[in-house]
């Protein structure tokens, strides 16, 4: 066989995708049954499979098999816009009944006429002093002490990863990150050129023989880390393993975009506070006031302090002024720090009802985090799961959202505690539990 023939199998599959012919959930047949039926080697037949899984047309399940997925593209984009469902547990924002009127409290005054004139002028990526001054404040603590000159701005979160990587990993490079991730980490990679590499984690998140590993194999130039509540798995790195994860950077001479969004809900040192010099630390607004404030904060070692000015205006990331302002005040008058509080409190107790309410199911999660991983029993299949529940108005992710390596997501969601009413909470997590304990086949004949 020509060894472009496997490519001509994988666009055969590709059309019978397009006209419907395979639907969105199919299961394809073994490796060894394909090859059979089409008179093929095995090897080949394993070509055809991982071609389909490089083009995000189908997604592997352990032990499961491989099943078509439709458009790879709409995993990534589903986590972008709140969609029209009855209960949201996917678009993961916290947002406090009483948050709105100590908002309107600490931005009183911006409207003047003397605070407008400032705010709306051309900003810079590093702001005005007083707004580095108030993030640094801000981000302190006894163990980490950021300062004002090491403070970049940009307009969100995702802009302050997109710059990290474009100033660290340069185009045809790769980047370490862990198996399963932030998700529009990979589209922004995309975008940049970038290629991300799965480095395998355990109960305490990535492991440092693998990131050695990785290196060996694929020379990266960087690594993406979220050390504290990571995004979707809950896991937070004990003293030792930052530790190791600090030592292997350092061997490896590479430096880490540390993602600190949701480190607001714990108090374990970042990585940062081990290696200043060797990390980026990668913080927001979005989560801890609001999504329509979503100011994006960079700490970055003096010596990568121009290179990140430069990507943030080149990409074209640079924070509004008025973003700066209302930043500054929130940030500098406490009530950034009072809302931390506030929502620590609040994701407590969403986790203490997921807890009691999913009881007896295998679920990952940390006590502090608004969300948590539910590992689905045998007889569901993630992505059949979460079509089930959109059915009953329920919005999930599936695992293969968050999986970097196609092919490799767990049978698995995960579950956004923030954004539903604790009504509604408890309402959706006992809907979903009624699901669980029905069958899949069951769905697909009555549905």
């Amino acid at each position: 066989m020509s060894k472009f023939e496997y490519v001509k199998l994988a666009d055969a599959i590709a059309a019978d995708i397009t006209k419907g012919t395979l639907r969105p959930g199919d299961r394809l047949p073994p490796q060894r049954n394909f090859a059979y039926d089409r008179g093929i080697a095995v090897s080949t037949a394993s070509r055809v499979y991982t071609e389909l899984l490089r083009r995000g047309l189908v997604v592997g399940e352990v032990g499961r098999g491989t099943f078509i997925s439709g458009d790879i593209r709409r995993e990534v984009e589903a986590l972008s816009e709140p969609r029209d469902a009855r209960i949201d547990f996917e678009v993961n924002y916290p947002l406090l009944p009483q948050q709105w009127a100590m908002i309107a409290k600490s931005l009183a005054g911006l409207e003047r006429v003397d605070a407008l004139e400032s705010a709306l002028r051309v900003s810079t990526s590093t702001g005005t002093k007083s707004a580095r001054n108030a993030a640094a404040a801000y981000l302190a603590r006894k163990d980490f002490t950021p300062q004002a000159e090491q403070i970049v701005f940009t307009a969100n979160g995702k802009q302050s990863l997109a710059a990290a990587l474009a100033a660290l990993v340069p185009t045809g490079g790769r980047c370490g990150v862990e198996a399963l991730t932030y998700p529009y980490v990979k589209s922004i990679a995309a975008r940049l050129g970038v290629t991300l590499v799965p480095i395998p984690m355990d109960e305490f998140g990535a492991r440092p023989d693998a990131i050695q590993k990785a290196h060996r194999e694929a020379h990266l130039s960087a690594l993406y880390l979220q050390p504290i509540i990571q995004n979707p798995l809950g896991v937070t790195m004990n003293a030792t393993r930052r530790a190791d994860i600090m030592r292997v950077a350092e061997k490896l001479d590479l430096t880490i975009i540390e993602d600190a969004v949701y480190g607001f809900l714990a108090d374990d040192t970042p990585l940062a506070a081990l290696g200043p010099d060797r990390c980026i630390v990668i913080d927001s607004l979005s989560k801890k006031v609001a999504p329509g404030l979503a100011l994006g904060i960079l700490v970055t070692p003096p010596h990568l302090r121009e290179s990140m000015m430069s990507a943030v205006r080149t990409g074209g990331w640079i924070a509004s002024g008025h973003a700066l302002a209302s930043g500054q005040r929130l940030m500098a008058d406490g009530t950034v720090a009072e809302l931390t509080r506030l929502k620590r409190i609040d994701a407590a107790r969403r986790q203490q009802t997921a807890a009691r309410l999913l009881n007896g199911y295998q679920i990952a999660a940390d006590t502090r985090a608004y969300h948590l991983w539910l590992t689905l029993p045998p007889h569901w299949r993630s992505q059949t799961f979460v079509a089930a529940a959109a059915r009953r108005g329920i919005a999930l992710t599936p695992s293969s959202t968050f999986a970097i390596a196609h092919g490799h997501a767990p049978n698995a969601v995960r579950l956004a505690l923030a954004p539903p009413s604790l009504e509604q909470l408890d309402s959706g997590l006992r809907t979903l539990v009624s699901l669980l304990g029905t069958k899949e086949e069951d769905f697909d004949s009555t549905e």
